[in-house]
């Protein structure tokens, strides 16, 4: 069964002409001790490693060939420690935390993972604006998982936290790395 949100988004970005993404999630947890969210998994299975609308980078666990398969890399802690909260709550504390990058627009804000938790499917998404305006905070927080948050951002229930002002805007399209330009 797919999760709900992930089944939102494919009625919002219809089905890829081409597979997604093969993973043995459960060898990437034995290996690395990351489990990922199980919206992201199914993600991965349905659209795989690519583009959304031209603009923001999925990546994925490493799969041979993908340009895209570079999450892992990202992966500065050790998942299999126990998380722990920093004292801090404020913006400025975030580079202190557990994060994990799983999107990059092409202005340079990046989509990470709060990983304060040790159940992925409860792991918030944190987005780093790499040139806020004057007033904005440099770290924005969505109390919702990644589906969700893709969903959110793309159907304009969630604030726009990229530079792309339309972002929101529809149609939206997602080409994976086997589709051709």
């Amino acid at each position: 069964m797919v999760h709900t949100a992930i089944t939102r988004l494919t009625a919002l970005l219809g089905e890829l002409s081409t597979p997604g993404d093969t993973v043995d999630w459960d060898g990437l947890a034995q290996t690395t001790g990351l489990r990922l969210p199980a919206d992201c998994r199914d993600f991965v299975t349905l659209y795989g490693g690519g583009e959304l609308d031209e603009y923001l980078g999925v990546s994925t666990p490493p799969v041979a060939g993908s340009p895209y398969g570079d999450l892992v890399d990202g992966l500065d802690f050790d998942p299999r420690e126990e998380p722990v909260p920093p004292a801090g709550t404020a913006s400025e504390d975030m580079e202190e935390r557990r994060l994990l990058p799983f999107a990059r627009s092409a202005t340079g804000e990046v989509a990470f993972w709060l990983c304060d938790a040790r159940d992925p499917d409860s792991w918030d998404v944190v987005v780093f604006k790499r040139q806020p305006l004057y007033g904005e905070e440099r770290w924005i927080r969505f109390e919702a998982g990644f589906g969700d948050f893709l969903l959110g951002t793309l159907g304009g229930t969630l604030p726009n936290p990229f530079s792309a002002k339309d972002f929101a805007e529809p149609p939206h399209a997602y080409r994976n790395w086997r589709q051709p330009l």
